[in-house]
């Protein structure tokens, strides 16, 4: 555990127990969650219900039709598993650029990839589950069934979502106000929303161990929709998916190890900013300044402009994972760090809309869980009669054929969601994560700095300021951050912008073990939910 100085920090006080944490952005998800844990189930369990149930009440960041990946702590040793789906494989370069495109599209059946988190929840049962399968399947079928009442930060980022996808008309988009609106508008706070064809899938899911959903009635009427609409999927393309059990990768900084999903998801990127990072004493000066900041930031840039060069699907090109997270490497790319803001280029290695989820049970075993459809609902395309929203992951593509991440049949795309976790020697520390596209990963360095390098509890860390980089010298800070910090920034030659605190700025959780054997949690501020224990 991080030598935190103030278990209850300036903030809101961080949740502690002993034989069982859940901590997630719905309330009514981290009660699924406790639920399973009280019968008896495991901390995969409880993820796994807390993840279904999130499908349901939080339909505005992730659902049935998305991806998933998780790092499973098992009590030894750090189990990871790559939840993505592939591109059709009738959909290639050729037929996206006949259609007129120079990027790929965020809406549509272009971007749409098989989706990964059924088959995610059944692996990771059938791995370590101890509950029967369809019990944890229950309290969503409940919420979708009989209603539950819309949580308010939910409920803002429906009413956005209406307005955007209001403007797709297309055939293909016709069930997506049938399925999430209330005669053209957003539920509103407090009232009351049900979903019984997301319940009639629920229950086919549970009952086919999610087998319907790739080679049954539901894998079915997926491909005749896009038969029907102009799709790509198809009974090929369902039938052939599967989960990968991969090899988590780490860096060490300051003495732990943080570890991530290797590629196609961006973990790598926090990981080289942390070993960019380490090289600088950075807890000399104030978590609260410009110089901190700066040099996170600076870091974070080299650290993105590699990662969005190399992140790839590693099934069709080898990507240098080893060599860019080589401390060599970190401190040519740390040379280039000065106290003014750079226009970050990729290094050469080779020379010289989601919700996150933590769970935690009295033996020891942790999870950290991140699914989504990306981009809030995902593609804007409604299965008829299922309540299934497809993703639109394939809008992370590139379109430039010499670039590792270009467009292929049957390939997975460049991914943003990523769980994250915590060791030191060798000993589970806990799980953490921060959702939002690509703030994820800085995310992931900012609550790691703010654990490590400034002794700060989970909760503290989750709700202190945060900053992102959005492109060249453009950064976003949360307006509550500390004045001299933007205006010290500003003299370094950053381009800040001032932006409300919110969900921009990611949402995220943490689970802390302490020496004592009980947990430390935290849930951010910036969602509904909250960490709970028993």
């Amino acid at each position: 555990m991080p030598n935190v100085t103030n278990l209850y920090g300036p903030t809101r006080s961080p949740v502690i127990a002993s034989r069982g944490v859940v901590a997630t952005s719905h309330p009514l998800a981290v009660q699924a969650g406790i639920e399973i844990l009280r019968r008896g189930g495991n901390a995969v369990d409880a993820a796994l219900a807390t993840a279904i149930t999130l499908t349901v009440v939080e339909p505005t960041s992730n659902g049935i039709g998305g991806d998933a990946f998780a790092l499973v702590w098992d009590g030894q040793r750090l189990y990871g598993l790559n939840g993505s789906g592939r591109a059709p494989q009738v959909l290639t370069l050729d037929t996206v650029k006949a259609l007129g495109h120079d990027t790929m599209p965020a809406h549509g059946w272009l971007p749409v990839t098989v989706p990964g988190a059924p088959a995610a929840w059944r692996d990771l049962h059938k791995r370590f589950g101890a509950l029967r399968f369809e019990e944890l399947f229950e309290p969503a079928i409940l919420y979708a069934e009989r209603g539950h009442p819309v949580a308010p930060i939910v409920a803002q980022y429906w009413g956005y979502a209406v307005q955007v996808y209001a403007q797709l008309t297309s055939p293909e988009f016709a069930g997506w106000p049938k399925t999430f609106t209330l005669n053209g508008r957003a539920p509103d706070a407090g009232e009351i929303w049900a979903s019984p064809d997301h319940a009639r899938t629920l229950r086919r899911l549970a009952q086919s161990y999610c087998d319907d959903f790739y080679q049954g009635e539901l894998a079915q009427k997926i491909v005749r929709f896009a038969q029907e609409t102009g799709g790509f999927l198809r009974e090929h393309d369902l039938q052939g998916h599967t989960s990968t059990w991969v090899e988590p990768i780490k860096a060490s900084y300051r003495g732990y190890d943080v570890w991530e999903i290797p590629p196609n998801g961006q973990g790598l990127i926090a990981l080289l900013a942390l070993n960019i990072l380490e090289g600088f004493e950075l807890a000399q000066h104030p978590r609260d300044s410009a110089e901190s900041f700066h040099l996170q930031i600076e870091s974070l840039k080299l650290a993105f402009a590699d990662g969005l060069r190399y992140i790839a699907d590693p099934e069709f090109v080898p990507v240098p994972t080893e060599k860019l997270l080589s401390k060599a490497y970190a401190a040519k790319r740390r040379a280039l760090i000065t106290d003014k803001a750079l226009d970050a280029v990729p290094g050469d290695p080779y020379a010289g809309g989601t919700v996150y989820l933590c769970t935690a049970d009295a033996d020891g075993m942790m999870v950290s869980f991140i699914q989504s459809n990306y981009i809030g609902f995902g593609s804007g395309i409604v299965i008829p009669g299922t309540g299934i929203a497809l993703q639109n992951r394939g809008a992370c593509f590139s379109l430039d054929p010499e670039h590792p991440n270009c467009l292929a049949p049957g390939k997975r795309p460049y991914h943003t969601i990523i769980p994250g976790f915590l060791t030191k020697g060798g000993k589970a520390v806990g799980p953490f994560g921060v959702m939002g596209g690509f703030m994820q990963p800085q995310g992931h360095i900012q609550v790691i700095v703010n654990t490590v390098d400034y002794q700060m509890n989970p909760q503290a860390s989750l709700d202190a300021p945060r900053w992102q980089w959005l492109k060249a010298k453009e950064i976003e800070i949360e307006s509550d951050a500390d004045p001299k910090i933007i205006e010290g920034l500003r003299a370094m030659g950053h381009d800040v912008k001032l932006a409300e605190p919110g969900g921009r700025f990611g949402r995220g959780q943490i689970i802390w073990k302490l020496l004592s054997g009980a947990y430390i949690a935290g849930s951010d501020k910036r969602a509904d939910g909250y960490a709970a224990g028993i």
